[in-house]
């Protein structure tokens, strides 16, 4: 049962005397099962970063639903690099995002629901939750072969992922969320999960791919609702609860305060890009040059997302050695995207006004890196 999220309906989940108690009037004994409105993935991703600095979730558990227009999630310690198609995201316009837990990377689009489990700390428990979400598959479908594996996905049939997992364990609090393929587009999935950029080196954490399937695949009755129905009813059956999946506005300042800000941090480039692990790029690439090829190679250090070494080796015969020079200097510091690298040629570009030639070639090289990017 779908219920509005309202001022008259809301609940005490009290929040450690850290933020104001206007949004939450009444107290709740047991549990609460909550669906976003939004499919905003850096909406959805502050909610759970509210919940858990904010809700005290001693013998409260929450299960927050939630669905995301297309976009892709990278875990807290990876590269957006090295772990997918940045140049087809911006042709496409999908969003990326850097969750606050750990993990791997994820496609997410509305046909792949993302459930989070909040408990306390000592109550933080993956496969039971996994087990759960197994049950109320099954009671649903009872054919379905579906089991939990010892890392924590849900395997299909014994061979076809549908779910991964990742968490966040804080000092009191925890969260544990999932993802369920339902319906995603998988050829979306598939091409945007798949960096086409060489010679990255990294200790950044890195995806390890599976071969997935949709459920809907499997069985056309298993939509989406069907499915959030299901895992809220079992839920609420196992912690004792009413079965409402309560309504709820992300970015609603009266129930959840502060929560734009978080939403704000979380879609920053110096969040998602900046706190990527330190790594560099070793590459080369070709350029015509009369009837010929010319080898380019191009060595970059990235910290904070930040070029922060730039060495750029061409031969001298076609772009002069002090030239090269100015454009290693302009790189270092900026950051390691486009639009940056775009910027960098304008004004490249007034330091020669009159060499349309050396235009040409800084053009074609700083295309290049920024292919890279």
């Amino acid at each position: 049962m779908l219920i509005p999220f309202s001022m008259k309906n809301c609940f005490q989940l009290l929040c450690n005397l850290k933020v104001p108690t206007a949004g939450f009037k009444n107290t709740v004994k047991s549990g609460l099962i909550l669906q976003s409105i939004s499919n905003d993935v850096y909406q959805n991703l502050a909610v759970e970063d509210w919940i858990h600095d904010h809700v005290n979730l001693e013998g409260k558990p929450v299960l927050f639903l939630w669905r995301n227009s297309p976009s892709v999630v990278i875990g807290r310690h990876q590269n957006p690099w090295q772990e997918c198609n940045l140049n087809l995201m911006r042709e496409e316009g999908i969003k990326l995002a850097r969750r606050r837990s750990g993990g791997g990377t994820v496609y997410h689009d509305m046909g792949n629901i993302n459930l989070t489990f909040f408990t306390t700390k000592k109550k933080y428990n993956r496969m039971e939750n996994l087990k759960l979400v197994v049950k109320a598959l099954n009671a649903i479908q009872p054919q379905l072969d579906v089991q939990a594996t010892k890392r924590c996905d849900l395997l299909l049939d014994g061979q076809f992922k549908i779910s991964g997992t990742a968490s966040k364990i804080g000092r009191t609090t925890a969260y544990h969320h999932c993802t369920l393929l339902c319906s995603t587009n998988r050829t979306f999935l598939s091409s945007l999960l798949k960096s086409p950029y060489q010679g990255i080196k990294s200790n950044a954490t890195a995806s390890i791919p599976s071969v997935v399937k949709n459920l809907l695949e499997k069985d056309p009755t298993l939509t989406c609702e069907v499915l959030m129905n299901a895992i809220a009813a079992e839920y609420a059956a196992y912690h004792q609860i009413d079965n409402h999946i309560n309504l709820i506005n992300p970015t609603d300042e009266t129930l959840f305060p502060g929560i734009n800000n978080k939403a704000k941090e979380l879609q920053s480039w110096e969040w998602i890009y900046g706190k990527t692990p330190k790594f560099s790029i070793n590459t080369s690439f070709n350029v015509l040059y009369g009837q010929s090829y010319l080898e380019i190679k191009i060595v970059i250090d990235i910290k904070n997302g930040r070029i922060e070494i730039c060495n750029i080796e061409a031969p001298d015969h076609w772009l002069p050695l002090e030239i090269c020079d100015k454009l290693k200097a302009g790189f270092i510091g900026s950051k390691f995207c486009p639009i940056e690298t775009t910027m960098l040629t304008s004004i490249l570009h007034k330091t020669c006004p009159k060499d349309d030639e050396l235009h040409s070639k800084w053009n074609i090289l700083c295309e290049k890196i920024k292919g890279i990017m």
